[in-house]
C-alpha cells in the first residue's frame, strides 16, 4: 500500500472513529440524540476536511503556506460546524 493510499485510509478510519463517539454516547445519555442525517452531515464534513488537508499537503510546497492553508481550512470547517450546531451566525 502506498503512502497516499495509507493516508486516505487513515482519513476514512479517522472519520468513522470520530463518528463513533456520538453513536456510543447515544446509548448512555438522552442528551445526545443524533438522527441519520446528522451522522451523514458530520461524516461528510469530516471527510471533506481530511481530504482538503490531504490536498494541501500534496500540492503546497512551502511549510509556511501549508500552515496557512491548513489553518484556513480548519477555521472554515469550525465555522460551518458551529453554524450547523447552534446557529452561530
Amino acid at each position: 500500500m502506498t503512502l497516499i493510499n495509507q493516508r486516505l485510509a487513515l482519513i476514512g478510519l479517522g472519520t468513522l472513529s470520530l463518528l463513533l463517539i456520538p453513536y456510543v454516547a447515544m446509548f448512555f445519555s438522552t442528551e445526545v440524540n443524533w438522527k441519520t442525517a446528522d451522522f451523514l452531515v458530520a461524516g461528510s464534513l469530516l471527510l471533506v476536511l481530511g481530504l482538503l488537508i490531504e490536498l494541501v499537503l500534496r500540492y503546497v510546497n512551502t511549510s509556511k503556506s501549508r500552515v496557512f492553508w491548513i489553518a484556513a481550512v480548519v477555521i472554515v470547517f469550525a465555522l460551518i460546524w458551529a453554524q450547523l450546531a447552534v446557529g452561530l451566525l
